[in-house]
């Protein structure tokens, strides 16, 4: 018996219509006895179905597409809803005729219809009758007849050999409903409520297994008794071929041990996967079990990989999920585990490597010598968490490429500058549509090694997001004590990263997380001196340009003191980027007077820099006035290195209030403040009349107000301005300071010493005033640095005083009321 859905006609809807059910409509004997009453027309439209015969009180839907039958359907719907129903001959028939259809057929009333998008039409047809055609009297647009009715030799009532037989078909289609899985327990419910003997035959021979000839010949029966003694020896053949078929399926699944049976469902996997994707993947997973074979794995990755690899066997390559598992099983092949590059410890060869490429650098050079001497001697000492703090343009990132080339590994690189997203550091969870493991994991299968020099360009620029805080997530994999293990939400194993030899580059320390700073061993590089810059323009910036731009080396040559020139004039910078532009600017220049072939000079002169890159952009020697009172230059630090910085004050008639400009920060005005009132409670120290404070305000400005100025190196250089503007006398020439002051007139100390220092030696100052604390600072700074520089250190405000100003009145100085100094 075929699937059967049972419904009821009372609560039909369109969404029950299904072309592939039939229906079993709650059907009782009053139901019959009204039906028996209808009286059939004489003439009727005819429908023919294909591959489907209808027999009296059963309902069954159908779906119409043929242009006469919509055309049949939709008169029918407009008149009584009654038409003709009988099985073609032959189903290939596209538009059947008179003579396509057979003799015998069944009354229809059309309980429901259904228009579908594609024009088709599907139809609930309720049986009522039979009949049978007497003459075709129309074919066009569709097939109409006269008919006569067919009526049922119905048995008596007390005839027991009648219902001996509709009790047994209710019992074996009962027994056909349980062995057969495919049809739903409701049907047995649904038989054994069927009133009707009639109504019990008609159902049960329409939904038996039979081809559309057989269950005519049912039909054409015109005794009842016959007719459901015909369908109870067709519904016994079907139960014993049931019977048969559930025997043998549980025979084979006894004699089936385990191994027969992995190999059939493998082999029906096979089967499968041929038939959906065209390829077999069987020779996919033995590449991946050989390969598997030769990896430096331990025993518990080995067992993990062998568990994923099977549950990749049983996913459809059709499935999302089979591309990730693949793509995970590869990338488990793909990482180098415990695989290892041999260090070179050649030491004399690795410092001339690492000098031949930076010059200068010293701090880094030896901590690098000092790691590779310690790993020679011990072979599995973890590599260190370098972080090279300093300036943009100082050679951080490069540095990380002549560490690689001197150990004699690889190097990998990434960039954290803006990074929020969480998952770039510890991967997806493979549960995601389009899930990847992280950089880290990405860049080390990409070097191909365990143990790369890996820079983490930019590390204080990570920020966080609502998708996590990258920053703790890097504190994993820059823990010494943690990284052995490395957890990526993809892999979702350990991964060894404690022979990677992590460098990371920073221009600030603020914005890194402390316990991430904690985990590193901070290297400070600092800006280069103009004899630096002038090495690295002769020896790495000069014939890097020629060679990117298709000249010889020897093409060109700049002189020491045109080199000097271009650093001077073009560059106000702690690194060599915006030098390394400038140099590209003349090459090119060069290689297109050569392609013209235009007269060039051989050895460029300075009239030649000015005629290439324009007029000077940066003049030191224009800030060295002190015709003026109030003038102080001080010494700032900024996230390019150091910087000059010019403080001027000027007195008006007033009350003795401050006012401030410049853009400045809190900590700045908060200086100037201190130094007012450190004025006015000391001013005898400084010769100044208390009441010059009640006849006059002064206003502090710092130049260049585009630019925000913050931080606590401005003091003493606030407090020397005010004293001059008060006092009327000169600042000595070529003079610069640095250090913050207390209420009580003592200078602090303060950082960046050695980027002041080199600023201070671009602007040309001679003589600069520190702290005493700071020249632990100076002792650190190579001495050639320091050539030309005459540094005072002092503790109190009034040392500043002493040395910063002479006793000479500036020209046309205000007539204050001072005192004889």
């Amino acid at each position: 018996m075929s699937h059967e859905k049972i419904i009821s006609l009372d609560n039909l809807s369109l969404q029950d219509l299904d072309s592939n059910a039939e229906f079993i409509p709650l059907f009782s004997q009053e139901d019959e006895e009204a039906m028996n009453k209808e009286e059939i027309p004489t003439e009727l439209s005819i429908l023919p179905l294909r591959n489907m015969v209808l027999f009296p009180g059963v309902v069954i839907p159908i779906t119409a597409g043929r242009d006469k039958s919509i055309k049949l359907i939709n008169e029918a719907l407009e008149g009584n809803k009654t038409i003709g129903v009988v099985a073609q001959l032959n189903e290939e028939v596209e538009v059947p005729g008179g003579n396509d259809v057979y003799r015998f057929g069944t009354v229809a009333k059309i309980l429901k219809t259904l228009k579908l998008p594609d024009g088709n039409i599907t139809v609930i047809l309720q049986g009522k009758k039979r009949f049978a055609i007497d003459e075709i009297i129309q074919e066009d647009p569709y097939l109409k007849a006269k008919v006569v009715e067919a009526e049922d030799a119905k048995p008596d009532a007390n005839d027991l050999e009648f219902k001996t037989i509709i009790e047994t078909i209710k019992e074996t289609a009962q027994e056909i409903v349980r062995e057969n899985p495919n049809i739903p327990s409701e049907a047995a419910f649904a038989l054994k409520n069927i009133e009707s003997d009639s109504f019990l035959v008609n159902f049960v021979s329409s939904n038996l297994n039979l081809d559309v000839a057989d269950k005519q010949a049912l039909l054409e029966k015109n005794d009842l008794k016959e007719r459901a003694l015909e369908t109870l020896r067709r519904m016994n053949t079907e139960l014993q071929k049931l019977n048969l078929k559930n025997d043998i399926q549980t025979k084979v699944r006894i004699d089936l041990d385990q191994q027969q049976k992995e190999y059939f469902l493998h082999q029906q996997i096979k089967t499968i996967q041929e038939e959906l994707g065209g390829v077999s993947h069987e020779q996919e997973f033995e590449e991946m079990r050989k390969k598997a074979k030769s990896k430096k794995w331990d025993a518990k990755v080995q067992e993990h990989f062998d568990k994923e690899l099977s549950k990749m066997q049983r996913m459809n390559p059709q499935v999302a999920e089979f591309s990730i598992q693949r793509n995970y099983l590869e990338l488990l092949l793909e990482l180098p585990w415990n695989e290892y590059t041999v260090d070179k410890f050649d030491l004399k060869n690795a410092k001339k490597i690492l000098d031949k490429d930076h010059y200068g650098l010293e701090d880094v050079k030896r901590r690098v010598i000092e790691h590779m001497a310690v790993l020679k001697l011990r072979n599995d000492m973890k590599s260190p968490i370098l972080c090279l703090y300093g300036p943009p343009g100082v050679g951080k990132t490069s540095i990380g490429k002549s560490v690689a080339t001197a150990l004699g590994r690889e190097y990998v690189r990434i960039s954290l500058g803006g990074l929020r997203d969480e998952a770039e550091i510890r991967g997806h969870r493979k549960t995601y549509i389009g899930a990847m493991p992280g950089r880290i994991i990405q860049s080390i299968k990409k070097a191909k090694t365990s143990n790369p020099v890996f820079v983490l360009d930019e590390i204080d620029k990570l920020s966080s997001s609502n998708q996590g805080d990258p920053s703790s997530a890097m504190l994993e994999v820059l823990d010494p004590e943690q990284n052995k293990e490395f957890y990526d939400n993809f892999v979702e194993l350990g991964f060894d990263l404690s022979k990677v030899m992590f460098i990371a580059t920073s221009n600030s320390l603020n914005t890194i997380q402390p316990a991430l700073l904690d985990r590193m061993e901070v290297i400070e590089m600092n800006g280069y001196t103009i004899e630096e810059k002038t090495e690295i323009l002769r020896q790495h910036l000069l014939p890097k340009q020629l060679k990117e731009h298709g000249l010889d080396v020897k093409t060109i040559s700049i002189p020491k003191k045109v080199m000097e020139f271009i650093v001077t004039k073009y560059t106000r910078e702690s690194g060599v980027r915006r030098l390394d532009k400038e140099v590209a600017t003349i090459v090119r220049n060069i290689a297109k007077s050569i392609v013209l072939e235009e007269e060039f000079n051989e050895k460029l002169t300075e009239e030649d820099i000015i005629k290439i890159l324009g007029a000077p952009k940066y003049d030191y020697d224009k800030y060295e006035t002190n015709d003026v009172a109030g003038v102080v230059t001080g010494l700032a630090w900024t996230r390019v290195g150091g910087d000059i910085l010019f403080i001027e004050s000027i007195l008006s008639e007033g009350k003795g209030t401050l006012t401030m400009t410049g853009n400045l920060g809190n900590v700045m005005k908060e200086s100037a403040t201190i130094a007012l009132e450190y004025i006015k409670s000391n001013s005898n120290l400084f010769g100044i009349d208390a009441k010059v404070f009640d006849k006059y305000k002064i206003h502090v400005h710092v130049p260049e107000g585009a630019t925000p100025k913050d931080g606590p190196s401005a003091g003493i250089a606030m407090l020397t301005s005010m004293v001059s503007s008060f006092t009327q006398r000169k600042i000595k020439k070529n003079v610069a300071m640095t250090g913050e002051i207390t209420l009580r007139g003592k200078v602090l100390p303060v950082g960046g010493i050695k980027e002041k220092i080199l600023a201070a030696k671009r602007a040309n100052i001679k003589e600069i005033i520190l702290c005493k604390e700071n020249k632990r600072d100076i002792d650190q700074i190579k001495p050639e640095y320091l050539t030309g520089l005459t540094f005072h250190y002092v503790d109190k405000m009034t040392e500043v005083i002493d040395l910063a100003l002479t006793n000479q009145k500036v020209k046309n100085a205000k007539e204050l009321t001072v005192k004889e100094v």
